[in-house]
């Protein structure tokens, strides 16, 4: 299909999985009334931003992939025709948690899973005490709709893993994500580093020739107030649509997916890729040691 809808879900979150859970189902179904296709949750939506702190008792709040909230959202995913991407923090087996996202087919099927690779580790982000680095790579999804790429929050600094995506023969790169900013932080510092967050995913799209859709989530938790600021963007990074920081948004776009074909041919970096000359990247620094 040369053009998707594609819907996301912005929100504020409570303590109750179950209700943050039925919260996003009436969102996903407010999407799908509006015409998407695809539906992209925020990261970890089903609870509170937990991260902020080191607390053991955390560890409760996680599930098996697939498990009971894939198995919730696959029944609606498969009553209204539209595809989840669905952001959970994963029991994969005793003492070994991952940050990871599901994808839901158009008919209900579970069709896998992305673990998160890049893990942060800052004040009040605390996610490396949670969560096993991703070991499953990067990954595509051939949906009923389009072949989507899936990274999440901390990933979306990185371009290797766009690239990677990318050339995978991802169509859209999805973003689930958290991200804010300290409420006793200046405004000047809030604005840079929006833009700064924004800019980046905007390039990755720019220089990959693809859609990139950004879902985060809105809110104040535990010092932390949540910046909102989805948006999508197109194959050249042009900004079709940008969020509030502040109100919880449902918003659905149209997105012409021959525009990729378009723009890698006008501006071919792909073409253009000096592969022979790459290898040097995947040393930590190129210092001899």
């Amino acid at each position: 299909m040369s053009k998707v809808k594609v819907g996301i879900v912005q929100m504020t979150c409570v303590a109750d999985k179950q209700q943050n859970l039925q919260k996003a189902i009436v969102k996903v179904r407010e999407a799908a009334a509006k015409g998407a296709q695809i539906v992209c949750l925020q990261e970890l939506f089903t609870s509170l931003y937990f991260c902020d702190e080191e607390n053991y008792d955390n560890f409760k709040l996680a599930e098996s992939i697939p498990g009971p909230s894939t198995d919730e959202l696959s029944k609606v995913a498969g009553e209204l025709g539209v595809v989840i991407i669905a952001s959970l923090f994963e029991k994969r087996a005793q003492g070994v948690y991952h940050n990871t996202t599901a994808v839901l087919d158009a008919d209900g099927a579970y069709l896998g899973k992305y673990r998160k690779m890049h893990i942060p580790d800052d004040p009040g982000f605390y996610e490396k005490f949670y969560f096993t680095p991703g070991d499953l790579g990067y990954k595509v999804f051939k949906t009923k709709f389009a072949t989507i790429g899936v990274l999440i929050c901390w990933d979306q600094w990185y371009p290797e893993a766009a690239r990677i995506t990318s050339l995978m023969g991802a169509e859209i790169l999805f973003y689930p994500t958290a991200i804010g900013w300290a409420t006793t932080q200046d405004e000047a510092t809030n604005v840079k580093q929006y833009n700064a967050w924004q800019t980046i995913q905007r390039s990755h799209a720019v220089a990959n020739g693809v859609h990139v859709v950004s879902v985060n989530r809105v809110g104040e938790e535990a010092g932390v107030k949540f910046w909102g600021g989805s948006f999508f963007a197109d194959p050249f990074g042009e900004l079709l649509h940008q969020t509030t920081v502040d109100e919880e948004e449902v918003i659905v776009k149209e997105l012409d997916l021959d525009k990729s074909d378009y723009y890698r041919s006008h501006w071919p970096f792909l073409r253009d890729r000096r592969i022979d000359s790459y290898q040097p990247i995947t040393k930590r620094l190129l210092d001899n040691d």
